[in-house]
């Protein structure tokens, strides 16, 4: 292993804000027995629940048979190689990998774990009650949270603030519902897709007792849809397309035949006739935003539409 010396910090969960330091070499076990390396005290964690190796070849996690697993950004992993800035999810702890400066004393596990606790401690007090789920979009992605959620099969709702806020509803730890509160009108799906895109922000989880009643169109099955809505909002963010703010228009004059169009395509036009901005289109054009800015896309090119 290289020289760095690296930690582990707890950017979510019961011991956020804390750190626990690594050794340049060797086995770190983490979970609930108290005869371990790193102790993590909370229901979700197994007794021996995964274990961390420092070596010269670089840093590996292995999950020890664990009840409900180990997660390296978002995936679910027996083993895998970790490198800086991964994330890694172990019961509802979300901890990062982070370089620190190296000291010439070498770590005390004993000493490490009640820093741990008192980070524990100060985190309870700083919160006076509120969810201990919470953070920030920057340091946990929305797929790593909704994971955590599902794991711990949690019902409620999260809430994020900032530049832009939604909440996203929960149901025993699977997604049924999504709003945007400046658009509170866009289908459940399309407000899940482009929330998991979102990259700022403050979130909390906002727990609730009891079962969540019906919502109004609610998701059907969530898991594979995050998958699929990171992929989009990656090619959404590559592809060239013309940017949300951007002013569009039927082109003139007209040169092709509109009966060369399908009806989707003249649902489109008729749309960007009515709103002239690529945005209320997204907003209001069926299927997702990557398939109506890749059709906006091509009625440009076939000459049907402009930007202006």
């Amino acid at each position: 292993m290289s020289e760095r010396a690296y930690a582990l910090r707890f950017i979510s969960g019961k011991y956020q804000g804390g750190e626990y330091p690594l050794g340049q070499s060797g086995d770190l076990v983490i979970g609930r027995s108290s005869e371990l390396d790193l102790v993590l005290i909370e229901d979700m964690v197994s007794r021996k629940h995964a274990c961390i190796t420092l070596a010269s070849g670089g840093i590996t996690i292995a999950d020890l048979g664990s009840t409900n697993g180990t997660f390296v950004n978002g995936e679910k992993v027996q083993r895998a190689q970790l490198k800086e800035g991964d994330r890694i999810l172990i019961g509802t702890s979300i901890l990062k990998l982070v370089a620190r400066t190296a000291g010439t004393t070498p770590v005390d596990p004993k000493s490490a774990q009640q820093d741990l606790e008192r980070a524990a401690a100060a985190h309870e007090k700083k919160q006076g009650g509120h969810s201990a789920v919470q953070g920030r979009l920057e340091e946990v992605p929305l797929v790593d949270l909704l994971q955590l959620l599902s794991t711990s099969r949690k019902t409620g709702a999260i809430v994020i603030s900032g530049y832009r806020s939604g909440r996203v509803h929960l149901r025993s730890g699977k997604v049924v519902s999504a709003v945007i509160d400046a658009d509170p009108t866009l289908p459940p799906k399309k407000a899940l897709y482009r929330m998991i895109s979102w990259t700022q922000g403050g979130f909390e989880f906002v727990a609730q007792d009891g079962d969540l009643p019906p919502m109004p169109n609610e998701i059907a099955d969530a898991t594979d849809l995050m998958m699929d809505a990171l992929q989009q909002a990656d090619e959404l963010a590559r592809g060239g397309f013309p940017a949300p703010t951007a002013a569009i228009g039927i082109a003139m004059p007209l040169s092709p035949k509109l009966r060369e169009l399908s009806a989707e395509e003249l649902d489109l036009l008729q749309l960007v006739h009515n709103y002239g901005v690529v945005q209320a289109v997204l907003d209001r054009a069926f299927g997702s935003d990557l398939e109506v800015a890749q059709r906006i896309a091509a009625l440009i090119q076939r000459g049907y539409l402009r930007l202006f």
